[in-house]
């Protein structure tokens, strides 16, 4: 029987690191595949669009909408975000695990349609450690900082219903917790329903023949 992949979905406070988590992950093993997002935010300095975004016109996002091209979308601090679905199903398929770096909302959304997703919730040791990072980044505001802050208090009241919590101190551990994890993960009975189901089946079977 064919592997069908595992949907692995990783939110995270903003300058947690999840991003640099995904690349590392993508550059150490060859079973992944990421899944770009479509969004309406300005590149960052370095960003590729169809590599790290696919850049839109909010025009064009709520095209996407109401052709039901997207598996989820949301709003996070004045733009659009969302996760295109073709892309996503002919991975699974192809038996790649799917990276969805996406926000709480859109997460908890996703499990509700894939129940068999695997979330994390990456997150840097301390509060005032995710304002350093944001401060270093060196391309926002002051208020777009806070503004960022302010999402991460309310982000904190959902974490618990991830599967799993990441604390990025080292990333070289933390990819390698990660990789680990969604391979145990892998092996729950709730995930490989189609297997036991042909277990079930070939019993059946079995005892048809030895009757």
């Amino acid at each position: 029987m064919a592997r069908r992949g595992l949907l692995l979905v990783i939110s995270g406070f903003a300058g947690s690191g999840k991003g640099t988590i995904c690349k590392e992950l993508m550059k150490q093993y060859d079973n992944y595949a990421f899944s770009v997002s479509a969004t309406t935010r300005d590149p960052r300095p370095g960003e590729v669009d169809g590599v790290d975004y696919f850049f839109i016109t909010q025009e064009r996002f709520e095209e996407m909408i109401k052709s039901n091209e997207l598996l989820e979308y949301a709003q996070y601090v004045s733009n659009f975000y969302g996760t295109p679905k073709k892309y996503v199903e002919e991975k699974l398929q192809e038996g790649k695990d799917v990276i969805l770096e996406i926000e709480c909302q859109g997460a908890l959304h996703v499990k509700e349609i894939f129940p068999e997703a695997v979330l994390f919730f990456v997150m840097p040791p301390n509060v005032k450690e995710i304002y350093n990072r944001l401060k270093g980044r060196g391309t926002e505001t002051e208020e777009v900082i806070l503004r960022r802050m302010r999402r991460g208090q309310e982000e904190a009241e959902v974490i618990e219903k991830y599967d799993y919590l990441l604390i990025n101190d080292d990333l070289q551990e933390t990819v390698q917790r990660l990789h680990d994890t969604l391979n145990s993960a892998r092996n729950a009975a709730s995930r490989n329903k189609e297997l036991l189901s042909e277990i079930k089946k070939e019993f059946i079977t079995f005892f048809e023949e030895h009757q």
